[in-house]
């Protein structure tokens, strides 16, 4: 009897091994099954979701979806640098506009750019950093063009939108792409040289983050076109907003939907989302008057047509171009979104750290800087913090761009955290500010950037919808290493070759979710074991490295389940998918940051804020598996068993010690090469009555000033002084308290403090005048 019963158990182990390990069998009885299965559950995708989720590449999120990220790999991406022809063009063109510049007149006087801004933008081909040298352009690489739009939008935001959007989703960057020989070298040439201002229109009042359900429609028709009979191309007619550069374009990019009713085309009727070059002065394009975003003076507004006929060969591409337009845009964003809004976002956040942390040591209250107070170290110490994983995140993905990545998932998460980090950053430092902050006028250096914040949160793809549905919901499917291929194999319509791709898939993914139970768990337990940390790095670094990994295999492990347990309806459930989005973004912004740190030399000084930033993003990973699992639509024992599979001995991160936050803030509160190295690329201009420069000068004064200050008070207390304020200088002089050297140095720090602490003040009319006249 127990002969018989070991026989039928081997036999069933026999049966069973024999199903696995011979694929014909094992795809006939199980994979297939399961394929089935998988057919039923997988979402429906529209043709405008397929193609974005087929734009860009995937790079180094595809490792950290893999539950075992190889850090010798990243850490031997070359470090991004510029040539001596960006350096160039950063130390001479960009200087000299910058210096030009003065954003309480542009934004408060003009409603623009002074003319000779204008002139000068044309004129130094800062609509061509893209454009291949061929062309008239620059072919400046993505870093350089990072750092150009920095450096202006550090000084006016304005001139940095209005050089930045023809060299990211534009015309030109559609054109390098896919515009037909003619094209090109008809505008690319003249769009270097400033002989055309580029627009784009895509965004309508109907279609705003949806804007695959664009209603602006072309009908292809015959028609006539400069005094020709009988040319092929289309009537279209559309209605757009929040054009940037639309009030002044001279050539309008536009998507429509196209359709076919006569089949002059072929066979189909409707065609697609196509993209159209439109000079601007062309019968029948109204372009409307401008918006006036959040007291922005860049050009934006309006556009519209009404029944415009076009030339079929004004299709971006030509014929072959039809119906391929969202096509297009979702490669172009995949790497214009990659540059233009982490740049300003960063430009913004060192502005904040360099003249919070300067006003901060200057301003004293209570006898004491007010930087030194708990209250506002915290604050300072985001600010810094922030802006050192910023700032390496932007260099980070700019590099990728420049080794011919596209990385459309990677350039989600930058643009949504850089903006929304900056938006921090803004923040923090306003309160440090506090009524020097608020206080509008030529002496304000922070509070049109504080006002225009929102403005890079709403656009190329608004933050709310770029975190819930982008961050991993693209690439959940575009950086696994399986779900990908199984979604194309039970797409396929080829039966045999749909059932031995999907075999193949399933059994890599069956032993890549086993082998991701047990690296979460037991690096959960302990970490030591985790072997792949890169030869070298610092004894301060190593353990980072190794956490990295394990919350890159309890991630793996969490997303396998949560596709497993939910199906398509986890495209609908945001707020979960926003959360293992916001998990993928921070394992992205730490390797950034370790990145940077190495590829910087390993400076030991500025080991504080790397300790602030990634421990600060270890805590929001740690709390962003938490929310996950609490609101996890599972059975409490598949959450109670995942919590214990992610966290076996609990949750232990914390948020940055007070300690550390004071370290970080004092960086920023006085003159060096950390402070220095965090806030490289701004302009910091040179003019004596230019704001920075008198706050730049404070802080020296006032640190030199700190000893003898301190003087001044021992003496009052001890009684060898009774005057006050004004007279007291004097008076310790007079008593050999103080030196004639010293006592100079104080005076100097009196106006130079006075001068910082001052806010602008108009007459009782202001405004009235202005309004009056208009």
């Amino acid at each position: 009897m127990l002969l018989s019963f070991l026989l039928l158990i081997l036999s069933l182990i026999a049966i069973v091994v024999a199903i696995l390990v011979i694929p014909f069998l094992r795809r006939h009885i199980f994979s297939n099954l399961i394929m089935r299965i998988f057919r039923k559950i997988l979402p429906q995708i529209s043709q405008t979701e397929q193609e974005a989720l087929d734009a860009g590449t995937v790079w180094w999120e595809g490792d950290l979806f893999s539950g075992k990220p190889d850090w010798h790999k990243l850490l031997a991406y070359p470090k991004p640098v510029l040539s001596p022809e960006e350096k160039a063009f950063l130390e001479g063109p960009v200087e000299h506009l910058c210096a030009m510049l003065d954003e309480w007149h542009i934004t408060h006087e003009r409603y623009d750019l002074p003319p000779q801004a204008w002139q000068f933008i044309k004129d130094n081909g800062f609509f061509g950093l893209i454009i291949p040298k061929e062309y008239g352009g620059y072919g400046f690489s993505a870093l350089a063009h990072s750092e150009v739009v920095m450096k202006i939008s550090s000084r006016s935001n304005t001139a940095a939108i209005t050089v930045m959007v023809p060299n990211s989703l534009g015309p030109a960057e559609l054109l390098l792409h896919y515009g037909t020989e003619e094209q090109k070298n008809h505008y690319l040439p003249r769009l270097a040289k400033g002989l055309e201002v580029p627009c784009f229109a895509l965004t309508g009042p109907e279609a705003g983050s949806d804007a695959g359900s664009i209603p602006d429609l072309g009908i292809v028709c015959r028609g006539e076109y400069n005094g020709q009979q009988d040319v092929l191309g289309m009537r279209v007619t559309w209605e757009k907003r929040y054009i940037t550069l639309g009030p002044v374009a001279t050539i309008l990019g536009l998507a429509f939907k196209l359709r076919d009713p006569d089949r002059l085309l072929g066979d189909e009727e409707d065609l697609g989302i196509t993209l159209a070059l439109i000079p601007t002065n062309t019968p029948g394009v109204n372009i409307g008057r401008r918006h006036f975003p959040l007291n922005g003076a860049f050009q934006n507004g309006p556009n519209s047509g009404k029944d415009v006929f076009i030339p079929m060969d004004w299709v971006i591409g030509g014929r072959e171009g039809v119906g391929s337009g969202w096509r297009m845009l979702m490669n172009c964003l995949a790497a214009g979104r990659s540059i233009s809004l982490p740049a300003t976002s960063t430009g913004a956040a060192k502005l904040a750290a360099r003249t919070s942390g300067a006003y901060g040591r200057v301003r004293v209250q209570f006898k004491i800087p007010i930087g030194f107070f708990e209250g506002v170290e915290e604050a300072l110490a985001r600010i810094a913090g922030n802006t050192y994983m910023m700032d390496a995140a932007r260099v980070m993905t700019a590099g990728a761009v420049d080794l011919g990545e596209k990385p459309s998932v990677i350039s989600a998460i930058v643009k949504y955290h850089l903006t929304e980090r900056s938006r921090q950053a803004i923040n923090d430092a306003m309160d440090v500010l506090g009524g020097k902050g608020i206080c509008m006028g030529p002496g304000n250096y922070l509070a049109r950037t504080y006002q225009q914040t929102p403005i890079g949160i709403t656009v190329e793809g608004a933050n709310i919808l770029t975190r819930n549905m982008i961050i991993f919901g693209q690439g959940a499917i575009r950086g696994h290493p399986y779900a990908l291929q199984e979604i194309n194999a039970a797409n396929d319509q080829d039966k045999k070759r749909a059932s031995i791709a999907f075999d193949q898939a399933l059994m890599g993914h069956i032993a890549f979710g086993i082998r991701n139970v047990f690296r979460s768990f037991f690096f959960g337990l302990t970490s030591r074991y985790i072997k792949e940390i890169p030869e070298g790095v610092l004894s301060d670094t190593v353990d980072y490295y190794r956490q990295l990994t394990r919350f890159s295999a309890a991630f793996a492990l969490v997303t396998d389940i949560a596709m497993l347990k939910l199906g398509g309806s986890l495209k609908r459930k945001e707020r979960l998918s926003a959360r293992l989005g916001d998990i993928l973004s921070m394992l992205y912004l730490c390797s950034a940051t370790l990145k940077r740190f190495e590829d910087d030399g390993r400076p030991v000084s500025d080991l504080p804020l790397l300790h602030w930033s990634i421990q600060d993003a270890l805590y929001r990973i740690q709390q962003a598996f938490d929310e996950f699992l609490r609101n996890f639509s599972g059975h409490f024992l598949m959450r109670g068993l995942m919590r214990f599979l992610i966290f076996p001995l609990g949750k232990r991160y914390s948020l940055p010690a007070d300690e550390l936050s004071h370290r970080v803030a004092r960086l920023i509160l006085e003159p060096g090469e950390v402070r220095n190295r965090l806030t490289a690329g701004i302009y910091i201009p040179t003019a004596d009555n230019e704001p920075l420069v008198v706050l730049e000068q404070a802080l020296e004064c006032a640190i030199a000033c700190e000893a003898i200050e301190a003087k001044l008070r021992s003496a009052a207390k001890a009684g060898q002084l009774v005057a006050r304020n004004e007279e007291i200088i004097t008076e310790a002089l007079e008593r050999g308290i103080l030196l004639q050297e010293e006592a100079v140095l104080l005076e100097k720090m009196k106006l130079l403090r006075r001068q910082v602490i001052m806010v602008d003040d108009f007459p009782p009319d202001f405004g009235k005048t202005a309004k009056a006249t208009s």
